[in-house]
């Protein structure tokens, strides 16, 4: 008997917390169901290291390719001709915020079961406003466990209309290769201590906080400081004291090595987090403000559970000195020992059974989905509570002054042709998403009638 699929959708977020959630529910789901992910962020070529599954990127909306509507059309025909194409019983989204590509699968292909895997930790954002009918289109909704999950006061918090399940993480014990054979493996000296650094780097706060971190670590004796990324800006300034031995390396999972290092240094995103802790590692967060995550929520309940550290991430002096108290061998001891604590990290097997049993069970009823998604859509327009309303008449003032003072023209890369890859090598799709050259990837062993109707989706949404 086939194996049904279950297709794992990934907005393109600020790390790869949706993507490697949905990686690791992917491995799970392999033993019974044939998982496929499309994301829209770049890290999806690194798939196949985790769970060795078929995927497609998808260009997010700011790749600019179309226009903002044409972009919720072609989502939506995409993934339901990826539907067609492999029958999927299931579509499962992780994002903040389910796109109108996604939320109008239900009013196309009714009969596939809508997923939403909403993480917790919200900002609160006026996204919030359209929780409740957002919610009602999915046929389930998953919440990862959160290690601070107490320390949540967000807009999603105090819910009741979500599944909670451990955390999901790609960390398993299972797989974390020994401290010896992880610094072989890295090229990291065996005698010498390492700290693992992982911080954005790109715009001024974020290069400020580098350098902050890394003087903190320039007075531990013979250390190795291992980063993901070059540590210059975008003029080439070296962003680390000259007096640090560093190390870049290009390994993915780090989870399956985490065990090479002394202490890490990194934002305190939902993975991040959940492999670090998981991991037991001596960890300083630095909390990450972009985005919709509470980061600073997260992290502080680490701190004050003594798991790891935090700092305020405004205060450049802070996270140097707090970066430099990792060189305690007693506080290292101290901070791992206290998350031998933690529960196990075994979300991504607890979803992977939903989905079983969801797969034999029946969708939502069609009429209940229109009548839905007509007042979401009315709700869009017209307002939400007296708050909403408030916010809907801000959104109103702005259309008019807009009309008296437009933006500049946003330029959309309109293409001449339709190109398209086929294939999961990641060197060349790493280079072909990199271009920003508007470009379809088709799963592999896809059939060539999904082919031509790629082409005929793409062709509406972005040729001249």
């Amino acid at each position: 008997m086939e194996k049904p699929t279950v297709i794992l959708a990934t907005s393109n977020g600020i790390g790869m917390g949706h993507l490697t959630r949905a990686s690791a529910i992917a491995a799970e789901l392999k033993s019974f169901a044939n998982p496929i992910i499309i994301s829209m962020a770049s890290g999806v070529v690194e798939v196949p290291k985790i769970a060795d599954v078929g995927f497609e990127y998808v260009p997010g909306r700011d790749r600019k390719w179309m226009g903002r509507f044409e972009w919720d059309r072609y989502l939506r025909d995409r993934i339901v001709a990826l539907i067609d194409e492999t029958d999927a019983k299931i579509i499962s989204f992780d994002g903040v915020v389910p796109y109108p590509g996604i939320i109008g699968i239900k009013s196309v292909r009714p009969k596939v079961k809508l997923v939403w895997v909403r993480r917790g930790f919200w900002q609160k954002t006026p996204q919030r406003y359209l929780l409740d009918l957002q919610s009602k289109m999915m046929d389930l909704i998953i919440t990862p466990g959160d290690y601070g999950q107490s320390y949540d006061k967000g807009p999603t918090a105090n819910r009741k209309d979500s599944l909670l399940v451990k955390p999901i993480s790609i960390f398993n014990p299972k797989n974390a290769l020994s401290k010896a054979d992880a610094r072989n493996l890295l090229g990291l000296d065996l005698n010498r201590p390492a700290v693992l650094v992982q911080l954005g780097i790109g715009e001024a706060d974020l290069n400020a906080k580098m350098t902050a971190a890394l003087k903190g670590l320039a007075s531990w004796p013979n250390l190795q400081v291992v980063l993901t990324k070059e540590p210059i800006d975008s003029a080439g300034v070296n962003l680390a004291p000259d007096e640090l031995d560093l190390k870049v390396i290009r390994h993915f999972p780090l989870a399956n090595v985490l065990s090479a290092f002394d202490a890490a240094i990194c934002a305190a995103g939902y993975n991040s987090v959940h492999e670090e802790l998981a991991a037991k590692i001596p960890t300083l967060f630095i909390p990450n403000t972009r985005g919709t995550d509470n980061q600073a929520a997260r992290a502080a309940w680490a701190a004050d559970n003594k798991m790891a550290l935090t700092v305020d991430q405004s205060d450049l002096s802070q996270i140097t000195l707090n970066a430099s108290k990792l060189i305690d061998v007693n506080l290292r001891a101290e901070l791992s020992d206290n998350c031998a604590s933690l529960p196990a990290v075994t979300g991504a097997a607890e979803v992977a059974a939903v989905f079983k049993d969801l797969l034999i069970k029946p969708a939502k009823d069609e009429a209940e989905i229109a009548k839905t998604l007509f007042r979401l859509k009315l709700q869009d327009i017209f307002g939400r509570g007296w708050r909403g309303t408030v916010y809907a008449g801000l959104q109103l003032l702005t259309v008019l002054y807009r009309m008296i003072k437009p933006h500049k023209e946003v330029k959309i890369s309109k293409s001449d042709e339709v190109k398209s890859y086929q294939g999961n090598d990641d060197d060349q799709l790493r280079t072909l998403i990199k271009s920003g050259n508007p470009f379809e990837h088709l799963l592999s062993g896809a059939s060539a009638a999904y082919k031509d109707r790629r082409i005929e989706i793409a062709s509406k949404a972005y040729l001249k």
